[in-house]
This record gives C-alpha cells, structure tokens and sequence, in this order.
C-alpha cells in the first residue's frame, strides 16, 4: 500500500501540475492585438488548463510592462531597442528573447474616394513632415492633406519615423491617434485623410500602392509581394519574453510559429513568417 501512494505522489510531481490552471499574459503592439487575441481563443479551445490574458496599450507599453515584469510576452512591431534591452539587463540580468512571429505590410490608407493610387517613398515623407501639403500634387484633388499618425508609443510609429521619414519629425498638423483602428476609422470618414498601419486593419479604406523611388514598380502589401520583399515597407511582427520559454509559455509560442498557428496569421490577414 505504501509503495502504491509512493508511486501515485510521484506521478502527481510529476504530471499533477500540468492540470492546474497556467495563465500567461502578453500585453504590447495594437497593430498586434487582434493576431493575438485569436491566436490566444484558438489555443484556449485546445488547452482549457491555460489561461491568457491579451492586451494591447502599444509597442512601448508592452516593453515596458516586459522591463517590470508584469508580462510574460511582450508583442512588439519593432525591434527592442538596446537601451530597453539594457534596463531588462540591469533589472533581470538578460538581453530577452526575441521571436518572429508574423511579417507585416505597413500600409498606406486613403479613403476610398480618393483618386490618387500610388506614392513613392520620398513622398511619403513629404507628406507626413509637412513638405506637401495638397493632394493635387499627387494628382488628386486641390484639397488639403489631412494626416492621422499613431501615438508616439506605438511601435509603428517609431517603425514609421525611422523607416519612412528616415529619422525627421512627423508634421505638428498630424492626428495622433490611440490605436490603429482609430486612424483607419477617422480616414474612412475623412475623404482627404491618409493614415498608415498594419495592412490586417485595411477594412473599409482604400490602400495606396507604394514604391521604392519614382523609376520603380509600385506594390500593394499582399502576400507576395511582402514574402518577396518588393513592398517597400515590409517588417516583422515581434514577440519578446524575458528569457528562454519553458514549460507552458514555450508550448505556446511553438505553437504559434507552428503551420497551425501560422495559418492564424494568414487568416487575421497578416503574412506567415514560414
């Protein structure tokens, strides 16, 4: 009899806590937050012992929330900058652990009945520094350009400032607003609007194609054209944790780089990294 709940102890050491409710939380990027929720309704479905928690806030609330440790996962659709990877350094004693989790088309919103079709990089940056100021120098109409931005949290804010305006400020007549949503709802109602985000969030707007200098082809954010690079403003979709995954969280994130959970991000309407 001893040696029966001998072995029955050490099964329940050994399995039992796979049976216990595991909750992980991933807080960070909005243009993220619909891939990971889904991603996390999926997994809930076929997991009921785990439990996770999405919220969105930005980029550099998730990384933050990372630094502090209040976040298992951080999404992020941008690098970590090292100066945040050397606080997480001096607080945990490591650099974290980055994963590709799904790549992403920056897209260029207008609304729909805007006539223009296609912008280079150069003038992208001049509309959002403030140097063009009129759709008819596009070949739209004589009206004035009304931009929506991101908060200055926000990942692709920095992922815009850095790429697109190549470091210089956005135009102080930008619209800062909370979330990727908010931008593509302001400019299907804003028929001289132009917005930028993630290319999942392009419902109900019109996308412009982009391109590299005035000689080259211009692309919209599909599919193939982010998998071959040729959409010029084509980056990765990030997920940070604190250090090398184990137990739950590991599974977890396997499963989201797995075809499975890959096939999510097709679905959301962002591209695999596969």
């Amino acid at each position: 009899m001893k040696s029966l709940l001998l072995a029955v102890a050490v099964m329940f050491l050994t399995f039992g806590f796979r049976d216990q409710n595991e909750t992980i939380t991933v807080k960070g990027s909005d243009t993220m937050v619909i891939l990971a929720q889904r991603w996390a309704e999926v997994y809930m479905s076929k997991h009921p012992e785990v439990s996770i928690q999405v919220t969105g806030g930005g980029s550099g609330t998730g990384i933050a929330a990372l630094i502090n440790g209040t976040t298992d996962i951080c999404d992020a659709s941008r690098p970590m900058k090292k100066s945040e990877r050397e606080k997480l350094k001096q607080r945990f004693n490591t650099l974290g652990v980055e994963i590709k989790s799904a790549k992403d088309g920056l897209a260029l919103y207008v609304n729909e009945a805007n006539p223009v079709q296609e912008l280079t990089l150069a003038q992208i940056k001049d509309i959002y520094t403030g140097k063009a100021t009129n759709w008819k120098a596009f070949g739209g109409p004589d009206a004035k350009i009304i931009l929506y931005s991101r908060e200055n949290n926000s990942g692709t804010y920095v992922y815009f400032k850095d790429n697109v305006l190549e470091g210089e400020d956005f135009s102080a007549a930008a619209q800062n607003m909370p979330g990727t949503a908010a931008v593509v709802n302001a400019v299907a109602k804003d028929k001289f609007g132009v917005g930028y985000g993630g290319a999942a969030y392009g419902k109900g707007i019109k996308f412009l194609k982009v391109k590299q200098d005035a000689s080259s082809k211009a692309y919209e954010p599909t599919a193939e054209s982010v998998k071959s690079g040729d959409y010029p403003i084509t980056r990765f979709l990030f997920m940070y944790t604190r250090s090398k995954p184990t137990g739950a969280l590991k599974e977890y994130i396997d499963w989201i780089i797995s075809n499975e959970g890959q096939d999510i991000v097709t679905k959301v309407g962002y591209f695999p990294v596969k």
